[in-house]
Formats: structure tokens, C-alpha cells, sequence
């Protein structure tokens, strides 16, 4: 059976997450005269990932909320880091912290250089949309700051809203639903190995690992290995006939007739 639609995952597939990170967290702390403290910079980005990986699987497991993981991000990076009283801050002190930070980071939001032109090829042959671990709201904003919400319609399906995370095969399989395809006439393209090439190849979809970095080590059997999204079409088997895109976004958050506008004040999902 051809392919006829396409899935994406968003944050270091479409979206340059790790490099807004980078940015945010350095700014933040180097204005806060706490960069410093560490011996190198490097130091301190490796130290604020660790508790945000933490952090961000207690609320994929729904042990937290959304705003709460970016809460206790706050206090046990500052813990980490020797600051008295960090546990006991509270939601207002610690929420007031992450914004700076989040102020930093998104000066630096941006969509990777491969990203609009392959949707853009892709659009006319295929049906897109996106699967993430994360909260739709953010994703939607994220999406429309950085240009790409037009190419996916309503096919936005996250696991805040979902109710389970990648690499559940349920949450694929309500993408492709989304799309009315069923899972072996879709593609999932993402930068997880485990989460997006061995969940969707387990779910029944046609699994493509973004491997930007060029990893030396071979995928398995079933998953396809490609190191930029200019390679996606490339990939692909040959287009089929065209098929109509995905209903115009109705999501609330989307504005009428377009989805320009300013990126939103809701704090990153990570």
C-alpha cells in the first residue's frame, strides 16, 4: 500500500529545541551573575538538562502538571546549585525564575533550515500532521511562532491531550486517525530513537529516525535512517496522487483566517 500521510514529531525534528534551550538557560543564568558558579558552561547546561529530563518524565507520566514540572525544574536546579531555601519557594518565586529563563529562550526560537521547504514539498502528495509529548496549547503557539502551523490542519495530537505519551502505539494510531488513513499507509519522522522510530515502527506505521548527528551505530530492521528532512522526500516511496490537505486548524488558539501572529506567553513544554 502507497503512503499518504505524513506524521511529525516537533521539538529537534521541526523545531530547533536543544539550541533555544542552549540559549535561554546561558542568558538567564550569566545575567543572574550564577553562570559562574560552574566550571564551565557546559557544565551548567548539562546540569539543568538532567533535571529537566527528570522532571519533564515525571509529567509524561502524569505524576505533575505541565506548569507544575517547570516548577520543580526551578527549585531542584537551584537546589543543585546550593541555593538556599530553593525547595521552599514558592509557586510565584519559582514560576517568576522560569520566566526568565523562558524570555531567553525564546528569543532563539526557530524552525531548523530543512523544515518549511520539505512540508512544502511534501503538502502537495501528502496529508501532515504532528505527534508530540507534550501540551497542545504550547505546541500550537510554538508551531505558529516559528511558520509551520499551516501545513497540519487540526492533525495536532499531544499526549497532554491524548492521555499517554510516545511510544504508546495509541497515540499514533489517533494521528492517523486524525489523518483517516489507517497506521501502514502513514510515516512518523522524528529525532527519538525510542520514542518515534521504534514506537510508530510499533504501531504499524513506516518509521523514520532523523538522525541529524549522523550517528555511526545502524538502525534496526524496519526503521529508516535519514539525516535531514531534505532527504524525507527522497525516502519517500514515489507521491501518489494528490490528496486533499487536512481541514483548516480550528483549534481555539488559532487565530481566524491565518495562523500569523506573535508566539504565545505559555512557558516551554521542556
Amino acid at each position: 500500500m502507497p503512503i499518504r500521510g505524513v506524521l511529525f514529531d516537533v521539538d529537534d525534528t521541526l523545531f530547533d529545541y536543544t539550541r533555544s534551550e542552549e540559549t535561554g538557560i546561558l542568558a538567564h543564568l550569566r545575567d543572574l551573575g550564577l553562570l559562574e558558579r560552574f566550571p564551565t558552561p557546559q557544565a551548567a547546561l548539562s546540569l539543568w538538562r538532567g533535571v529537566m529530563e527528570h522532571q519533564y518524565a515525571r509529567y509524561l507520566a502524569r505524576e505533575v502538571t505541565f506548569r507544575g514540572q517547570q516548577l520543580e525544574r526551578t527549585r531542584q536546579f537551584l537546589a543543585r546549585l546550593g541555593q538556599d531555601g530553593a525547595e521552599h519557594l514558592t509557586d510565584e518565586q519559582a514560576g517568576a525564575w522560569f520566566a526568565g529563563y523562558a524570555a531567553h529562550r525564546d528569543t532563539a526560537w526557530s524552525a531548523f533550515p530543512d523544515a518549511a521547504p520539505a512540508l512544502r514539498r511534501l503538502a502537495p502528495h501528502y496529508r501532515l500532521g504532528i505527534v508530540s509529548n507534550s501540551d497542545t496549547e504550547h505546541q500550537l503557539r510554538k508551531l505558529r511562532a516559528i511558520g509551520l502551523l499551516e501545513h497540519f490542519g487540526d492533525v495536532i495530537v499531544c499526549s497532554d491531550q491524548h492521555g499517554e505519551a510516545k511510544p504508546a502505539p495509541g497515540i499514533f494510531h489517533a494521528a492517523c486517525t486524525a489523518l483517516g488513513l489507517p497506521p501502514h499507509e502513514v510515516a512518523y519522522v522524528g529525532d527519538n530513537y525510542a520514542l518515534d522510530a521504534e514506537g510508530a515502527r510499533a504501531a504499524g506505521l513506516h518509521a523514520f529516525w532523523l538522525d541529524r548527528a549522523a550517528t555511526p551505530a545502524p538502525a534496526a530492521e524496519g526503521i529508516h535512517v535519514i539525516h535531514t528532512l531534505h532527504a524525507l522526500a527522497q525516502a519517500l516511496p514515489t507521491p501518489p496522487l494528490p490528496t486533499p490537505p487536512p481541514r483548516p486548524c480550528d483549534h481555539p488558539l488559532a487565530p481566524a483566517g491565518g495562523h500569523d501572529g506573535p508566539p504565545g506567553a505559555v512557558p516551554d513544554p521542556r
